[in-house]
């Protein structure tokens, strides 16, 4: 799947021929148009120009290959554009003829406003701007999961500077997410984009991506950690072997330092009491680290619950100076299953309000990380607003009757700060460009111009202060409640 000429849905491959007599640019732009959250983090666009679209992309192989697919997809008599793809070989050497224009990576930018824009710099390739819609979109992803994840960040954050140490934010919200994926590239750029936020992932295609495209050698860490198959080996009887063997100073892989343990295979509440705070208790108190006891089942906040205060009970603890309870540090708990945004929300609310510290605990997520969104949970949409017919540009936009929300653009556009920072998409704009215009050229005819480092990208989407923040969430139990969402969505928080 490296032909960029078969990257694109087919009734594309017919729009050519469609455009008015005369036709000699394309511009359009991609934007949020809404969705789950009011702003988003820009990411990903640059994996998709190293990966498919810098360098020769097009040559006569790939357009015979393209042929042969469209001759018998399509019915007979259709003229697939071979000689616009031939144009771009024997013209342009197989190199695209487009200008991209993006806001930096990690740019937190408030919804309805332009992120990208696309034009062709060839009058005779004017059908190649939309073209390429098809794969430019798939930066949904991407940008999504990062906008997701800095959300939860920002939650996250907020419940450490109330009951705790923020210090630890960068761990706190733990990728499991590459099995629970549609493909190991989603799980690539979805992981990458997560490692803006955070720096823990068993994802290992993230460090992939930001390291072969981003230019990071090491975007994210993970510890030893065992999984419900290494510990059910050994027998329900020889339950506590299995867990000893994971403190055992004779594994040279992990003598010392944060060692994860599943602790649920069958009796969670019997691990955290008998055989952590009993039978290994002295093990765990004269290891060098910190054992991460793993429930991986049951109701998120009960079973926290409870296993934080059996853990207390038997390893103690203390109460730091905002009035929390914090466990020994040779013990922490990590909640793996069935995170998202909503149960975060939760837990978090539910811990504060029983008076324990966001210290204690840590957060895994995987499929409600990377897979539980779609290109509507932002209403990502790439739409044309102008074109040049005739040497004389046009604005195009759409404005459709039945849903006023899908009005789409007028004209070139440019994206500027107002007076209170925020950013704002101006319209209708004159082709020398606006003062202020963040848009930056980051793709000219086959190059790439602007190699974002990952370092930058994470410092564009850096979180506010985290005392600014306000604390989201409900606890479990408690009467069904509107949960007021940052920057004044409203959602109903699930199991209230």
């Amino acid at each position: 799947m490296d032909n960029l000429l078969l990257l694109t849905d087919s009734y594309k491959v017919s729009h050519w021929a469609q455009y008015p007599p005369g036709t000699e640019t394309v511009y359009s732009y991609f934007e949020s148009r809404g969705g789950k959250y009011d702003e988003v983090c820009f990411f990903g666009l640059q994996y998709f120009l190293k990966r498919y679209l810098a360098g020769e992309v097009v040559t006569e192989a790939r357009i015979d290959e393209a042929a042969a697919y469209y001759e018998g997809h399509f019915p007979p008599g259709f003229e697939f554009n071979r000689k616009g793809w031939e144009h771009i070989v024997d013209e342009h050497k197989g190199r695209l003829p487009l200008t991209i224009k993006a806001v930096p990576e990690g740019t937190v930018v408030g919804v309805k406003n332009v992120l990208m824009t696309v034009e062709n710099t060839d009058p005779k390739c004017f059908w190649l701007t939309n073209y390429v819609e098809t794969l430019l979109v798939q930066v949904w992803h991407a940008m999504t999961v990062c906008t997701h994840s800095r959300e939860q960040k920002k939650v996250i954050a907020a419940y450490l500077a109330e009951t705790g140490d923020v210090g630890g934010l960068g761990f706190k919200l733990h990728d499991f997410g590459f099995r629970g994926v549609s493909s190991v590239e989603s799980a690539g750029t979805g992981a990458c984009a997560h490692l803006v936020n955070f720096l823990g992932t068993d994802t290992v295609a993230g460090l992939v991506v930001a390291r072969e495209y981003y230019g990071c050698r090491t975007a994210g860490f993970s510890i030893p950690a065992s999984e419900h198959s290494t510990i059910t080996a050994w027998g329900r009887a020889d339950e506590a072997k299995a867990l000893e063997n994971m403190l055992d100073p004779a594994l040279d892989a992990y003598p010392t330092g944060l060692v994860a343990c599943v602790s649920d295979s069958y009796d969670v509440f019997k691990a955290c009491s008998e055989i952590w705070g009993e039978t290994l208790r002295s093990k765990v108190l004269g290891r060098e680290g910190t054992l991460v006891v793993r429930p991986d089942s049951g109701e998120p906040c009960a079973t926290s619950l409870k296993c934080l205060e059996l853990l207390y009970e038997k390893f103690g603890g203390q109460v730091n100076e905002k009035g929390y309870k914090v466990l020994d540090p040779h013990v922490r708990l990590i909640w793996g299953d069935g995170i998202d945004y909503q149960a975060l929300c939760t837990i978090c609310a539910t811990l504060k309000a029983n008076g324990w510290s966001l210290d204690n605990i840590a957060f895994g997520s995987g499929g409600g990380l990377l897979q539980k969104l779609n290109r509507d949970t932002q209403k990502c949409a790439f739409k044309c607003s102008s074109i040049t017919v005739g040497g004389q540009d046009r604005d195009v936009f759409k404005d459709p009757v039945t849903d006023p929300g899908k009005a789409s653009k007028r004209g070139r556009l440019a994206l500027v700060a107002d007076s209170e920072g925020s950013y704002v998409t101006k319209t209708a704009c004159p082709r020398e460009g606006v003062p202020g215009d963040v848009l930056v050229e980051v793709f000219r005819d086959g190059t790439l111009l602007v190699d974002q480092s990952f370092d930058d990208v994470r410092a564009r989407a850096a979180i506010p202060d985290p005392s600014t923040l306000p604390l989201l969430g409900g606890v479990a139990g408690a009467p069904p409640q509107q949960i007021e969402v940052l920057y004044g969505t409203v959602e109903q928080i699930d199991g209230l």
